[in-house]
Order: structure tokens, then sequence, then C-alpha cells
């Protein structure tokens, strides 16, 4: 706030400074697992990813609070973890819901149904591109890319993979989810809540019965190159040939 030659008041927009503090006990509970990021690496500023992901398991979203905490313990200042945290998309700046759903729009994802799959659940949850649901359920986005193109199109949910989507699926996906009902990804572990992914991003154990044995490696799909160059796939399975040609057609 600033004065007026007239005596009012007028604010100027800047966020009050300094941020306000961790409550006692949850600082005390998130330096005892700050320590324990921090002496993973040789320099303390090395954990600054990893203590974004611990702060923002605790809120939900990297905050004013976390990022001074963070600040604080490694020595930076809150310009250095500023420009960090609005830097990197998997952090986020605001309050979001439990489960962040990823639609994929990126070229082969888009063409094969994601742009369809995105529209859908714009409408059919009434939010926009990075908005959250009344109950605090569901944050829907558009993602560049989620690394499956074989499986496309793919929806990520909190960073678990539901391949070959149609906009029917992930309507009843997201449905379920607000409902409370299990929601078993096509591959890779149980979901969990993204506060709880947000703490095993920090490189916490997921201490979840099953979770860990159930993230597996890639998918079938993905594998298929590899089988071919080891000759384990057989001769019959269809192979998508350059420009469209037929099998020994090459060079005609």
């Amino acid at each position: 706030m600033t004065q007026t030659p007239t005596g009012g008041n007028v604010s100027l927009g800047m966020p009050q400074l300094p941020a306000p503090a961790y409550p006692d006990d949850v600082r005390a509970r998130l330096e005892t697992d700050a320590k324990a990021i921090i002496d993973r690496y040789p320099g303390s500023r090395s954990a600054l990813l990893p203590m974004l992901h611990l702060v923002q398991s605790e809120e939900g979203h990297v905050t004013r609070t976390g990022m001074q905490f963070c600040a604080d313990l490694l020595g930076l200042t809150t310009a250095e973890v500023t420009a960090v945290a609005t830097f990197y998309t998997m952090y986020r700046r605001k309050p979001s819901g439990d489960y962040q759903v990823g639609v994929c729009t990126n070229t082969l994802c888009a063409v094969m149904g994601g742009d369809a799959i995105f529209e859908e659940l714009k409408e059919h949850l009434g939010v926009g591109n990075n908005g959250t649901t009344d109950d605090g359920k569901i944050t829907l986005e558009h993602i560049e890319c989620n690394a499956a193109c074989d499986y496309a199109p793919v929806v990520m949910v909190n960073w678990e993979f539901f391949d070959n989507q149609t906009p029917e699926s992930a309507r009843k996906m997201v449905d379920d989810l607000r409902a409370g009902r299990t929601v078993e990804p096509t591959r890779g572990a149980p979901l969990c809540t993204f506060k709880e992914t947000a703490r095993i991003l920090a490189g916490f154990p997921d201490e979840r019965p099953g979770a860990v044995a159930a993230t597996g490696g890639a998918g079938p799909a993905s594998l298929v190159g590899l089988r071919l160059a080891k000759g384990e796939t057989p001769q019959q399975t269809r192979i998508v040939h350059p420009r469209g040609e037929a099998a020994g057609q090459e060079g005609e």
C-alpha cells in the first residue's frame, strides 16, 4: 500500500512480504524430510527439485511459503527458487485437484483423438485448461507429450498412464474419480492422490503394498521394435512400410 497526496491508500498489487511461515509442527516435520533429501547430494542446491515436490506434497501446490522454506534450507534466494518453480510444469502454482488429468494434444495423440477427448472433458467437467472442478477432485490440462505415442491417444492421471482412450472412456474415468470409485491405470502403479504422488517424486518410498512391483516397464507396443530386432516377433506381424509401400516392393 502507498499513500496518495490526499491521504488515501492505493494498492500497488504487490504480494505481502515475507511469506507466511509454516506452523511449527509442520515446519519441523518438513525439515526432517528435507534433511533426508539434502543428504543425498554433494551440494545442497542440487536438492531443489525434490524439495519443491516435498512442499507440493504438503499443500497440493508450490506456495510462497514453500518456496521460502526451500530457500531458507538450501541457502538460496527466493528469486532463484521461484525461477525453478515457474519453469517446470509439474510444479503447480495454484490450488489443484486431487487428480491431475492430463490429455496429450501433441501431434499424434491429437489426430488419433486427443483433441476430441480434451474438448469432451472441458465441456463435461465445466472447466478450461488448468481449471479445477468445484469439488476439488479434478484439475484438467493439456500436455504436449506423454512419451507414449504407440498408445495414442493417451491420458495421464497423476502421471499414471491411461492408454488408447476415447472421449467416452475418459469421461467415465473422471466420473469414477469424482465419485470415489476405484480407477485402474492401463499400466503402471495404482493411482494415489496428487499430494501422495508429489511425495513419491520427492524421493520417498511408495509404501503401498505391491505398488512398486506394479510399475513394470514399457508396454508391449513399445517393445515391438526391440523384439523385431531380436528376431522374436513372428513374421506374420503386420509392419507398416515407408510411404505406404507393400512388403517386397521397396526400391521398385
